[in-house]
């Protein structure tokens, strides 16, 4: 039976989530470290913001303001690394931008109906600004924490491909990750029982280590 082998570390595959790449922030002229964490970033804000009830464009300007308002704070030291959570940091960053972009369409709306002398709010077009009207309200909080706790499953996972045998990840993943039965995991890979039940139980082992890390790294702690 082939034995599970953990391979060093290879933190530079992933985007690194740490406090460290926060830190390298303050130098304007470190564009790699800037690149990596608007990379890193980018789509989190995103899919936030277009869960949060948005369209793409208007999600996509959510990203640009965020990142704008992120490195205005950072450049004004107003988000110290030793204190609070990064997490929670970012949330209030893109919270207000969210919210901007509910009171630009409700403004436009208005514009559009006094023009046309007919507008009526009607359920589905008020709902989205209704559910995040309260800038401290629990609703966005709870898509961000979905969302982070997706993210940092996922960085988990491209850290813990690395660290493992390609055949032992690839029956997890078929067994775990997308839900295969074992007998198909058996019969579409040609391994027998005890190798699907050993990859399950030591890659998964590794990946709740590497989510723990990542969790409480992040970069502070999230």
């Amino acid at each position: 039976m082939a034995e599970l082998t953990e391979k060093p570390e290879q933190t530079s595959s992933s985007p690194q989530t740490r406090k460290t790449l926060i830190e390298k922030l303050d130098n304007w002229s470190d564009w790699s470290s800037w690149d990596e964490f608007y990379r890193t970033y980018s789509n989190f804000v995103f899919h936030v913001a277009r869960k949060s009830g948005l369209s793409d464009d208007e999600a996509s300007d959510v990203v640009q303001e965020t990142f704008i308002g992120v490195a205005k704070n950072l450049q004004k030291k107003k988000f110290d690394t030793s204190q609070g959570s990064f997490k929670s940091f970012l949330l209030n960053q893109a919270r207000w931008r969210i919210l901007d972009q509910f009171r630009r369409r409700k403004k436009q709306q208005e514009r559009e109906a006094n023009i046309h002398g007919d507008y009526e709010e009607d359920e589905r077009r008020t709902s989205p600004i209704d559910r995040c009207a309260d800038p401290h309200g629990t609703e966005l909080e709870k898509l961000w924490d979905k969302e982070w706790h997706d993210k940092v499953m996922d960085l988990a996972l491209r850290r813990v491909r690395s660290m493992v045998s390609p055949r032992q990840f690839q029956i997890f993943s078929c067994y775990v990750l997308q839900g295969w039965s074992p007998e198909k995991v058996k019969e579409e890979l040609g391994v027998n029982a005890a190798q699907v039940y050993l990859a399950k139980h030591r890659v998964g082992r590794i990946l709740r280590k590497e989510a723990r890390r990542l969790a409480a790294e992040g970069p502070n702690k999230t």
